[in-house]
């Protein structure tokens, strides 16, 4: 078998089945993370050899990005202990260049043409009966595609393994003209960094040339606190058209509609609220997810707000915080391939598996920025990362012993009554810092908000408290705040330096990253961050810690594991 030349010193071994096996405490490791994060998911993290996963998807996404074989392969081959083989160097060309064989284009009469690169191909689609109604006759070498067949039939082929590189260009919507500011509303400079306008100039793309037309539809991937929403902004001034933003919940909606004052000069009567309480469509509407995917039950189940996404010529739909979209916005949005899709997100791992369906119906990754080097150059704080193992009592894992309900087992061990003390000894060690209490069951965190006397905000509190106890928290007359899964996402609050996580929901990564993003806003001074996890030790949770912390572990976070017993010992951590 021919092979490929190795690095003797390389730090990863590449498996049959595409996994590649990396050693952790290897003096080349760093080097080979960052080469892996491009084209391959991170799938296990024991403390000495890390798990990266090589699959279909992850090859598609670099090739969208401009990572093909031609820079895969070499770097891989430079970070390997062993030769590559010859049927994995082969099984790594062969998909990435799946993307591009297929391509959507315009043809001369403006129709939608499917053109396929290799005869065989071509005699393929015509047997794939899962795209057949999307497709209204052959025409030369290609296929004539139904315009509104546009989105379903770029699903089913990445369904089918082939997916379809689209340039046949997208509606520009009606104008409307909009710019950045130089200074905020307070007078503070103002201006896109460099990184962001690398992202919106990635999301965008060529305005000629062989990649014309291909832009306008995609994920730009940045942790919280980098700044995704300007990001946005910076794309709505540079097409000008109306532009629907969907938020996960109307707190982010009303973050949103504040960024849009105090960074752009549209005047607050052209910026409508889509929820619950107001029903505003205005040039630039700002709608929740839930709002959209409400169900009415006395019309056959109809949902009743989908007409927003025909209300108005929109030129560009931002989807906020995409890894959270509900399976019915992927339905309406087959149907919106025309319009210019932004998705915005800190990680694109979704926990039900429907990375491939952002892929097909948003679009590729288009930009990210590895968390750790924004950390570098101070865009975000520097965070260290510490997983707290708490003993369960000889009674209590008597009991979780005993239990053969898996999700109440995960509740004994999430609520802990000895986790409270580990909980007290880092309230001592943070008491002059800027505090957020994360956590997963209401009842838990209303124990341990009156325990410590700390204030709680949970979905069951009202607006007025939220926005109260936000202000309080912001304007430093409270240092400390006990937070449910509200938290997770559209709380704004770049004064929280630490974080401390009593309990998750099961080994959720999206969610771990998304609760570390809540401090990682820049700081002044020494600019770092703290978040802390309490597991208990010897349980479920302790297994389901290790999986929520891959995506960071990716991004080049390391936890330090220690018993509750040593808190004592983080003062010489925290110096």
């Amino acid at each position: 078998m021919t092979t490929i030349s190795a690095a003797p010193d390389g730090p990863c071994i590449i498996q049959s089945d595409l996994s590649v096996l990396v050693e952790v405490d290897h003096h080349r490791f760093e080097e080979a993370r960052e080469v892996l994060a491009r084209f391959a998911e991170l799938v296990k993290s024991p403390e000495r050899m890390h798990t990266y996963r090589i699959t279909p998807l992850s090859l598609w996404n670099a090739a969208a990005a401009g990572f093909g074989p031609d820079w895969i392969l070499p770097r891989l081959e430079a970070v390997s202990r062993y030769s590559i083989p010859t049927a994995i160097r082969s099984e790594i060309i062969e998909q990435a260049a799946r993307y591009g064989k297929l391509v959507l284009r315009r043809d001369e009469s403006g129709g939608l043409l499917l053109e396929a690169g290799e005869p065989m191909l071509a005699a393929r689609l015509e047997k794939f009966e899962a795209i057949q109604s999307c497709l209204a006759g052959r025409s030369g070498s290609g296929f004539v595609v139904h315009e509104l067949q546009r989105g379903r039939l770029k699903h089913a082929m990445v369904k089918l393994g082939y997916p379809i590189r689209d340039l046949a260009g997208y509606t520009n919507g009606t104008p409307f003209h909009l710019s950045l500011r130089g200074a905020d509303r307070a007078g503070r400079p103002f201006g896109l960094r460099d990184y962001q306008r690398r992202a919106v100039e990635s999301f965008l793309g060529p305005a000629e040339g062989p990649g014309a037309g291909e832009g306008g539809s995609g994920v730009v991937a940045m942790p919280c606190g980098a700044g995704k929403t300007i990001v946005g902004l910076g794309v709505m001034e540079r097409l000008g058209c109306h532009t629907l933003i969907l938020a996960a919940n109307i707190m982010a909606l009303r973050q949103w509609r504040e960024e849009i004052l105090d960074k752009t000069g549209i005047p607050a009567e052209l910026i409508g609220e889509y929820s619950g309480e107001k029903k505003e469509i205005r040039p630039v509407t700002i709608a929740t997810y839930q709002v959209i995917t409400y169900r009415s039950t006395g019309q056959a189940g109809t949902y009743p707000h989908y007409d927003l996404f025909n209300s108005q010529d929109w030129g560009l739909i931002v989807y906020d915080e995409v890894h959270l979209l509900p399976a019915p916005i992927f339905q309406i949005t087959a149907a919106l391939q025309a319009r210019r899709r932004l998705g915005l997100t800190a990680t694109l791992i979704r926990e039900d598996g429907r990375e491939d369906e952002v892929f097909s119906l948003i679009g590729p990754k288009r930009y990210d920025i590895p968390w750790r080097t924004l950390e570098e150059n101070g865009w975000i704080a520097q965070a260290q990362c510490f997983e707290v193992r708490v003993p369960f009592s000889d009674d209590k894992m008597l009991a979780y012993a005993t239990e053969a309900d898996d999700h109440v087992r995960f509740r004994l061990a999430a609520e802990n009554p000895a986790k409270e003390e580990a909980l007290a000894a880092l309230l001592a060690r943070h008491q002059d810092d800027r505090v957020l209490i994360i956590g997963q069951y209401l009842d838990h965190l209303e124990h341990l908000a009156e325990r410590f006397g700390l204030a709680v905000l949970t979905g069951r509190s009202a607006s007025a408290t939220r926005e109260r106890l936000f202000r309080d928290f912001r304007e430093g007359r409270l240092l400390k705040l006990v937070v449910s899964s509200i938290a997770n996402i559209a709380v704004d609050l770049p004064e929280a330096n630490c974080a401390i996580q009593v309990s998750g929901r099961f080994g959720s990564r999206q969610e771990e990253a998304q609760r570390l993003g809540r401090v990682l806003r820049p700081k002044r001074g020494a600019n770092k961050a703290f978040f802390y996890t309490l597991v208990t030790q010897d349980t479920d949770e302790q297994a389901y810690a290790r999986h929520r912390q891959l995506f960071l572990a990716e991004q080049g976070y390391r936890y330090t594991i220690m018993p509750a017993a040593s808190l004592s010992d983080l003062s010489q951590a925290r110096n």
